[in-house]
């Protein structure tokens, strides 16, 4: 497989970072930190004008027909600047809708989340359960929605929520509007204060039929997969921005006369976290473009690059924090901020235990073939 970007793919992630960099530099993060707005508003603008909601959206639906891999790199981009904003769970949604959602359906949102008019996102986990098909418990009995769902990304500013509820015992989709009666939403205190996390709770909520999309156990774990690549994308980023500032500071910190970075411990432990950088964006990627092309093993590539990425961005936050010292720990130093990001997409989509669970479940052969 070709890990080199295209022209019109390195173009994408070019032009992703100087705007972040020009209009949501790490100022403006920290200015948005205590506000409960899920978005800022200009910066969401021009990120619809750029395209980025309608990115992966078919282009009948006035979206670009773009693949993982060009959701990934805007999500990278978004993981290296620490930008808030329901790119990742609109993409996530609309991907979901275009596959499962019927041509009514397709026709009264996808639009609308191209233009960035209004955004969704995915209502999946629930409170002390694991993030898989197993830990769903909301039912949707007689389409009547009753549960409660925990981490839901930028929830309080969306127009619908994609939720994953039980219907006749099978997991299912199901398409709901943001204010509709019975929805309760309450923001959620949590470590990354660069995005917005609700918990949501359904109480008798009724569904329209047409609501329901047609989709699985099998393509909800795809999109759970897919999910979890972009989750992926964006600690890369982190990780990335965590290793410049480190090389940064250990560069300029003189100790006994000399540059602390020119120690050999110090060298051992830059080098360790430059591997699992490397070894992310090989996995990221690889992931990606296993997704887009339907290869057979891209479960498995999903799989891979989750619980790598999910270690790797704890480790790389440890040893970032180490070799900047006390100076990591205040409020002052932005690596914090990149330290809060990184632990939050260690558990985003699953954490590092249950893809390697499931892993070792898509590895294990079957009794036929046994």
């Amino acid at each position: 497989m070709n890990f080199e970007l295209s022209e019109e793919q390195a173009m994408l992630r070019d032009a992703s970072r100087d705007l972040l960099a020009d209009r949501a530099p790490i100022e403006r993060v920290r200015a948005w930190l205590d506000g409960d707005e899920d978005v800022d508003p200009e910066v969401w603008r021009l990120m619809a004008e750029l395209g980025w909601p309608g990115l992966g959206l078919p282009e009948e639906y006035d979206g670009a027909g773009q693949g993982v891999v060009e959701l990934a790199l805007v999500a990278e981009e978004l993981g290296r600047a620490l930008g808030r904003g329901p790119f990742v769970p609109t993409a996530i949604v609309g991907r979901a809708l275009a596959a499962s959602g019927s041509s009514r359906l397709r026709a009264e949102t996808l639009p609308a989340l191209a233009a960035g008019s209004g955004w969704a996102t995915w209502a999946f986990a629930e409170p002390h359960a694991p993030w898989t098909l197993d830990g769903v418990h909301t039912t949707a009995d007689a389409f009547v929605l009753d549960g409660v769902k925990t981490a839901v990304q930028d929830a309080g500013g969306a127009r619908w929520l994609l939720v994953t509820a039980r219907h006749d015992g099978v997991p299912a989709l199901f398409l709901v509007d943001r204010d509709a009666p019975g929805i309760t939403i309450r923001r959620q205190r949590v470590l990354d204060q660069t995005r917005a996390f609700y918990e949501v709770r359904f109480e008798g909520v009724r569904v329209p039929h047409e609501r329901r999309l047609d989709a699985g156990p099998e393509e909800i774990q795809r999109l759970l997969d897919e999910a979890s690549v972009l989750r992926c994308a964006d600690a890369l980023g982190v990780m990335e921005r965590m290793l410049e500032l480190t090389v940064e500071h250990t560069t300029a910190r003189v100790q006994f006369e000399r540059p602390i970075g020119s120690f050999q411990a110090v060298k051992h432990a830059s080098a360790d976290m430059a591997l699992l950088v490397h070894g992310t964006r090989a996995a990221t990627y690889y992931a990606a473009m296993a997704a887009d092309a339907g290869a057979d093993d891209s479960a498995r590539a999903a799989c891979a690059a989750a619980s790598y990425a999910s270690a790797g961005a704890g480790e790389v936050a440890a040893r970032a924090l180490q070799l900047h010292g006390g100076i990591g720990f205040t409020w002052e130093h932005d690596l914090h901020l990149h330290l809060r990001r990184a632990r939050a997409d260690s558990v985003l989509y699953g954490d590092a235990a249950v893809h390697r669970d499931r892993l070792c479940g898509l590895l294990r052969p079957s009794p036929a073939s046994a």
